[in-house]
């Protein structure tokens, strides 16, 4: 039995997110297809975790076990000629059996992107959030140093969240402008369902002046959702990267 480790591209558009879901199009339940359709088996494909509907990704990470003969090094292209052109396997390698595409995780990246121009984008509306009341990026940059280190993130994560507990680890958290977008970057160890967006939406109450930079650390050490900004689209967010 072989470990086949896949590095994945996606659109999350027109999609009810990651999870294998009945009569709903999801992204694990097309690639499973697609691997059945070369192999001839069932997989259970496991990824890093779970996006959201319409949430994007340029590299998510998962695996499934196979008894397949396929050369590793034609997996993604085999896979890829059975489905549709939203989702790409970029790549496809062998690890170790006790390789756990959720269970090995050290840390991943997500970037949250705004367009901040006064009319935005036709072509990329659906890959960015539009918002046109110019944003303070410098004061968005401040804010965003006093997420990193482990907290009790009660404060940004959505209702109806499963996790017993609330603690995280942000490892790294940066702004940037290029040109008309501003784009939000978060690294951690762990993150609770809606915590990128919730974050990105206390990110825009700072750069609109409705929330001062100093105040991020009040917020989080009042667990309290309501004093954190709104939960942003799920169109503007990408998970980058997953390290292991």
């Amino acid at each position: 039995m072989r470990n086949i480790k896949l590095i994945i591209e996606y659109d999350g558009k027109g999609f009810n997110g990651w999870q294998k879901q009945p009569n709903k199009l999801n992204i694990q339940g097309e690639i499973e297809k697609a691997i059945e359709e070369i192999t001839g088996e069932k997989v259970d494909l496991i990824a890093s975790g779970r996006t959201d509907a319409g949430v994007h990704s340029l590299g998510q990470t998962a695996n499934f076990k196979t008894e397949s003969k396929i050369e590793t090094e034609k997996f993604a292209k085999a896979i890829n000629s059975k489905l549709k052109k939203s989702i790409i396997i970029k790549s496809a390698e062998e690890v170790d059996e006790k390789f756990h595409s959720r269970y090995s995780v050290k840390s991943k990246t997500y970037r949250y992107v705004i367009n901040n121009s006064e009319n935005g984008s036709a072509i990329y509306r659906g890959l960015e959030y539009h918002i046109s009341n110019k944003l303070d990026y410098k004061k968005m940059e401040k804010a965003i140093k006093f997420f990193e280190g482990e907290h009790d993130f009660k404060a940004f994560k959505a209702s109806g969240t499963s996790s017993k507990s609330s603690v995280r680890k942000i490892l790294n958290g940066s702004v940037k402008k290029e040109g008309e977008r501003i784009i939000i970057e978060v690294t951690g160890t762990g993150f609770l369902y809606n915590m990128v967006r919730i974050i990105s939406g206390t990110l825009v109450d700072v750069g609109l002046g409705k929330i001062e930079p100093e105040e991020i650390p009040q917020i989080i050490e009042s667990k309290d959702r309501k004093k954190a900004g709104k939960t942003l689209p799920a169109h503007g967010l990408f998970l980058v990267k997953v390290e292991y």
